[in-house]
């Protein structure tokens, strides 16, 4: 793994705060030429530093009600492969969006998304609790997104309690 310049690391962290941003933006708030920006972000891509450019979204304010569980996953490593083999096979599933090797009580930590909570409870039981290596799962449904990404979803209340002076 290479060490990225301080361009780099400025770009990406803009980028961080707001994917839309374009390289003449970017290359003025860094204070250098926008070429310079353009081919950062082109290496960046290239090495597949930048993957994708993804928007948040507050599902809370659609209609769309999708379901999101967090599913703790423990698992027997393959010979001479780890974990590598079995997350990859979990990570192939349409439902998964995210999969990340844990430490702790646990060894893999699987996001899935399903339509209800029949949809990824059938998941679980038919998919991922039956692939060989699985040895125990814990599923655990997301009820509300207060975060994501750094972005907070919802304003925090105003205090509405009338003032009272001595």
């Amino acid at each position: 793994m290479k060490q990225l310049s301080e361009l780099k690391l400025k770009v990406l962290d803009l980028l961080k705060e707001d994917a839309r941003r374009d390289a003449n933006l970017l290359a003025t708030l860094i204070g250098v030429p926008v070429e310079e920006v353009a081919e950062a972000i082109r290496e960046l891509e290239d090495d597949h530093v930048i993957v994708k450019y993804a928007t948040v979204i507050n599902s809370s304010k659609l209609d769309d009600e999708k379901v999101t569980a967090l599913i703790e996953v423990q698992i027997t490593p393959e010979r001479g492969r780890g974990f590598e083999a079995i997350a990859e096979r979990v990570y192939l599933f349409p439902q998964v969006k995210s999969v990340y090797l844990m430490s702790g009580a646990y060894d893999l930590l699987v996001e899935v998304e399903g339509r209800n909570l029949k949809e990824v409870a059938s998941f679980v039981s038919e998919k991922l609790s039956t692939l060989e290596s699985v040895l125990s799962t814990k599923t655990h449904f997301i009820l509300k997104k207060y975060k994501q990404d750094g972005v907070i979803f919802e304003d925090p209340e105003e205090d509405r309690r009338l003032m009272i002076s001595p």
